[in-house]
């Protein structure tokens, strides 16, 4: 049975699993899908198009699938999906998608915290921590297990790798690949992110063939020669050619 708030708007169309928690002063669109045991605190919105699963907590002020902030939106028939066992902080504002992919997707057990904007058609995976007052801007990916500090700015477009840190208050309009830190101003490569790395399970030799794979891609001056060069005379580990395609595939380019 949900637990109500007769100080709460629910749609009569909204479709609404077992054992939620919807405080006072919520608001529920119609064409909603909420799943099982989630929590939604006092002042939260749930817009028109978002699809969200089980085990979730919104703080105050989170506004879920809003209205995407793009001029070249058209009134589409667009969603936003929020996976499973995330905690979305107070003022978290989450566009749905546009026409471009029709989606706006966020992964399961992630937390965003307070004051974090997440463009329309952005994809974000797993295990994610987005630190206070982050922006992303609209069809941004970040891949599982990446920490993105506070107050930094993601332009449109851009791919951030997997298991990075990015340093506080950092600003990017160019791919960030995996496994590394990402930090100063302008923001650059500085070096594998060797803690976090150990945290998940790392050994030290599989940290150190990441490190030499880095070493090596950004030893040329061209980057090309830099992945030919891994590919010669290194062992090809799914991690090294999940960096390799990353690097190769990147269309804005990586940070240097």
């Amino acid at each position: 049975m949900n637990q109500i708030s007769p100080m709460a708007y629910v749609h009569p169309e909204a479709q609404l699993g077992d054992n939620n928690i919807i405080g006072p002063f919520c608001y529920i669109d119609r064409n909603t899908v909420i799943g099982d045991n989630n929590l939604l605190q006092n002042g939260v919105t749930i817009n028109y198009g978002a699809r969200i699963g089980n085990g979730n907590e919104f703080f105050t002020g989170a506004s879920i699938s809003a209205k995407p902030q793009d001029l070249k939106f058209q009134g589409e028939d667009t969603i936003c999906e929020i996976g499973n066992n995330n905690s979305i902080r107070e003022n978290v504002n989450i566009s749905r998608g546009t026409a471009s992919k029709g989606t706006t997707q966020i992964g399961n057990n992630c937390l965003l915290m307070e004051n974090v904007h997440i463009a329309h058609d952005c994809f974000f995976g797993n295990n994610l921590i987005i630190g206070n007052s982050t922006k992303f801007a609209g069809e941004v990916i970040v891949d599982d297990n990446a920490i993105i500090s506070a107050s930094v700015l993601i332009h449109q477009f851009c791919h951030i790798g997997g298991y990075v840190m990015i340093q506080g208050g950092c600003r990017s309009s160019q791919d960030i690949p995996p496994y590394i830190i990402a930090g100063k101003e302008p923001i650059r490569y500085a070096g594998v992110n060797i803690i976090g790395l150990r945290r998940r399970g790392f050994d030290k030799e599989l940290i150190d063939l990441i490190h030499n794979t880095y070493r090596t891609i950004y030893s040329k001056g061209i980057i090309a020669e830099g992945i030919e060069e891994v590919k010669k005379t290194l062992p090809l580990t799914n991690e090294v050619k999940y960096i390799l395609d990353f690097v190769s595939s990147s269309k804005r380019g990586i940070i240097r």
